[in-house]
């Protein structure tokens, strides 16, 4: 019995390449489960004139897999200045129109599709398929009035257990 258990089980295979279901992407393939559910809907986002970044996804996408790894890193230099809410195509509401507060209202019918609205609400970048984080952090230095990343000094995040040995008055 034992035997025969072993022979028909089918090993669980997870991959980035492959359009089968593997879970939340954001936690299994960015390692960022902070990002669903969104911490606020788009139409609370638009009341508060936060600037807001939409990006439509399905779990069961390659190309949406491979770009968990972009939506993440647009949440580590934009989260707290932005709203990032990642909305699963799979769960929209199934009807003819939409809202303009509604993330229906922008979905064009692919995945991955990044939409980013400026303070005023205004729809400022529109772009489906794997669009490069550069072109999304050129057009949020423009929402943020930031320098355009040739004239600016690259970031670089201090290590968490970094020690401070300067004596400090």
């Amino acid at each position: 019995m034992i035997c025969l258990f072993i022979t028909t089980v089918q090993p669980a295979i997870a991959g980035i390449n492959d359009d089968r279901y593997d879970g939340n992407i954001f936690v299994v393939y960015a390692g960022n489960g902070s990002l669903v559910p969104p911490a606020q809907t788009l139409a609370q986002t638009l009341a508060e004139h936060k600037p807001a970044i939409l990006a439509f996804y399905v779990d069961n996408s390659s190309d949406c897999k491979e770009y968990a790894i972009v939506v993440s890193q647009i949440q580590a230099f934009y989260g707290r200045a932005a709203e990032l809410i990642p909305i699963n195509v799979d769960s929209l509401p199934n009807r003819k129109s939409y809202k303009p507060t509604e993330p229906g209202y922008y979905y064009s019918g692919g995945v991955p599709q990044v939409v980013i609205f400026d303070r005023a609400g205004k729809v400022v970048f529109n772009q489906k398929g794997q669009v490069p984080y550069e072109d999304i952090d050129d057009k949020l230095r423009e929402v943020f009035d930031l320098l355009p990343r040739t004239e600016s000094v690259r970031l670089k995040r201090r290590s968490f257990n970094e020690l401070n040995s300067e004596l400090a008055p």
